[in-house]
């Protein structure tokens, strides 16, 4: 069978793609969103009710979706666990333990004048580290500190989505284990159909018994399996510019036209449009060389905080965003040089990796 010229295009490239400034400005835009809250102005900007940051998250996982299925089936399932263990879990215990011990202790000294009972006081620094370190967030409150900000006792509002990005890993994990899945897009494609009813369902999905943990899976897995899907559709015929297009206007109508879960239906259009923009915006050699994405979601939210106790928010909203954008970018190239990029030389081994283009198949 003839594939139409239009349909198909070149394999997405592994390297020359702007992947890394794609997803750092939608960490941006998480920082963006997360403002709004934590300056207590309300909820910010939305589009059908989602806030600008859950958009961004959506995004997040659409790209991951297809980087994460492309690693597992490049890779033996020790090595992608491996790869994947080092590239969440060692920064986002550095940040655990710089809240903890560093951040906490300014907010408490500039609220209470002392850190008498600091390291005492529930939620205490150690458990909040010991508690979260498995990624699900337990505690978001350290030794009673950030009690005065509008959005109070919340030291990271974006590390929740980590847990549901690591099942999602699983999933990729479990299913590549599968022979007929490495050949057929229909399991993947099934557990994005399940995945994208669940959501729909979600309130029959509660009454039934089933908690917040699987709702908050269910809003996110579509995006992710979304990405998956589009894994197998580049593999097959690359990356075209007339599907490019197609796929993001397909997107915004079914945002549009569905309420609640027309994002979640929209993944793989998403997914493929994200992709094909990437390979014709060029981005920053620096950027392309230091995924600092990744310390830049994770230390946006806690710098905010801080920010906030001299209520920077006084001076305006530009001026508190602008401020808090330049800080956690310090803070997200001292993750990457110092914690992101060490560890996963050494579990990648002395040999560097050598990426390979996802394209059309022999």
């Amino acid at each position: 069978m003839t594939v139409p010229r239009l349909l198909t295009g070149n394999p997405f490239p592994a390297r020359a793609n702007s992947l890394n400034m794609f997803r750092l400005v939608l960490a941006a835009l998480v920082l963006f969103a997360h403002a709004w809250f934590t300056a207590g102005e309300g909820g910010g900007p939305s589009i059908q009710g989602e806030s600008l940051g859950g958009w961004a998250v959506a995004g997040f996982f659409v790209v991951s979706g297809f980087l994460i299925t492309t690693s597992r089936f490049t890779n033996t399932a020790g090595d992608f666990l491996v790869h994947r263990i080092a590239r969440i879990f060692p920064a986002f215990i550095v940040c655990l333990i710089v809240m903890a011990l560093v951040f906490a202790p300014i907010a408490a000294l500039v609220e209470r004048g002392t850190l008498a009972g600091f390291l005492t006081t529930p939620t205490t620094p150690l458990n909040f580290i010991w508690a979260n370190s498995g990624l699900k967030m337990v505690h978001y409150d350290i030794a009673g500190t950030l009690s005065t900000v509008p959005y109070p006792n919340a030291w990271n509002g974006s590390l929740w989505t980590l847990y549901y990005e690591f099942l999602c890993y699983l999933t990729i994990w479990l299913l590549g284990s599968l022979a007929v899945v490495r050949r057929s897009p229909v399991i993947v494609t099934s557990v994005f159909v399940l995945s994208v009813v669940a959501y729909a369902n979600i309130d029959l999905a509660r009454r039934l018994g089933l908690n917040e943990d699987f709702a908050l899976f269910m809003r996110l897995l579509p995006f992710f399996m979304g990405g998956s899907i589009v894994y197998y559709v580049i593999r097959r015929f690359g990356v075209s510019a007339t599907v490019g297009i197609a796929s993001l206007v397909i997107m915004v109508v079914l945002i549009a036209l569905i309420p609640r879960w027309g994002g979640q239906l929209s993944a793989p259009f998403m997914a493929y449009g994200l992709l094909y923009l990437s390979t014709v915006i060029p981005q920053p050699k620096f950027i392309a060389k230091n995924d600092i994405s990744y310390g830049f979601y994770i230390y946006a939210w806690p710098m905010q905080q801080l920010l906030m106790l001299p209520a920077l928010a006084q001076y305006g909203m530009a001026v508190y965003i602008g401020a808090t954008a330049v800080l956690t970018t310090l803070f997200a190239a001292a993750s990457w040089f110092l914690v992101e990029r060490p560890v996963m030389r050494i579990a990648r081994g002395r040999r560097p990796v050598k990426p390979r283009p996802v394209g059309i198949a022999a």
